[in-house]
């Protein structure tokens, strides 16, 4: 029977010292059950440490990503509040091991989210919407991973900024985004890209998270999911985004 502690504290100490390793399945095949209980008792050592669990991220929220990784539902993974990067500060790339960005729509919940909620319903339990870049940084040698392994490693969630905090009836159906480096735009995108539209995430955001018994609840930020291909990041970059309606949101990476 596989060891799924022992697991849980291979990638936390991955994540921890930023260091990569080798895939979980190579030797120890998982189930997505399986796997995501490795995920959760990784975020139970973090929590050990003092960190407090502050919402969840989506993932796999392209039609494209998913047919790709043969899957027919989202991923999702953990946040926590130290893995929050105060918006336009610097981050040390020696934090991670192969850390890239990509441009998203988070929410923040100001009531409690139901586990089956209509768009409408979902939207009434909204607080505020904002611009976000997620900083994702799997944990495996050289980028590379099954599903179950990407569920394990926490949906290679790693850090986010967030931006501005815009009225929660804002319209994020169709949004254009920009991310750019130093300036120079490396990803054109649309909030469409998140499942059709954002509010589709949340959504799937609150059924997954009830069925793994910890429900959405009020203060709870939901990131919903990258709108274009991530970016690796490099020493010195200054990352930007701007999303129509919404606002800007930044940070940069120390020399």
């Amino acid at each position: 029977m596989t060891d799924l502690a022992m697991l849980a504290e291979r990638v936390d100490s991955a994540a921890h010292d930023a260091r990569a390793i080798a895939q979980l399945s190579l030797e120890h095949p998982l189930t997505l059950p399986e796997a995501y209980e490795v995920q959760r008792l990784s975020i139970d050592r973090r929590r050990a440490r003092g960190e407090r669990r502050c919402g969840i991220k989506m993932g796999f929220t392209s039609r494209a990503k998913m047919v790709q990784m043969g899957i027919a539902d989202v991923i999702w993974g953990r946040l926590t509040d130290r893995m929050r990067v105060e918006e336009g500060s610097a981050i040390e790339l020696a934090a991670f091991v192969h850390p890239r960005v990509e441009p998203e729509i988070a929410f923040v919940l100001g009531r409690d989210l139901p586990r089956v909620v209509s768009a409408a319903a979902a939207i009434a339990c909204v607080e505020a919407i904002a611009p976000a870049l997620e900083i994702i940084d799997s944990r495996y040698q050289a980028f590379k991973f099954s599903l179950a392994d990407v569920v394990a490693d926490n949906a290679s969630s790693s850090a986010f900024v967030l931006g501005p905090w815009s009225a929660p009836r804002t319209d994020v159906a169709n949004l254009g985004m920009i991310v750019d480096f130093d300036q120079r735009p490396v990803e054109i995108g649309s909030s469409a890209a998140i499942l059709g539209h954002p509010v589709r995430s949340l959504i799937a955001a609150a059924r997954l998270a009830s069925d793994a018994g910890e429900p959405l609840r009020a203060g709870d930020i939901v990131m919903a999911g990258g709108a274009t291909a991530a970016t690796t990041l490099r020493r010195g970059v200054h990352v930007h985004l701007a999303v129509e309606a919404l606002g800007h949101v930044e940070f940069r990476v120390k020399e």
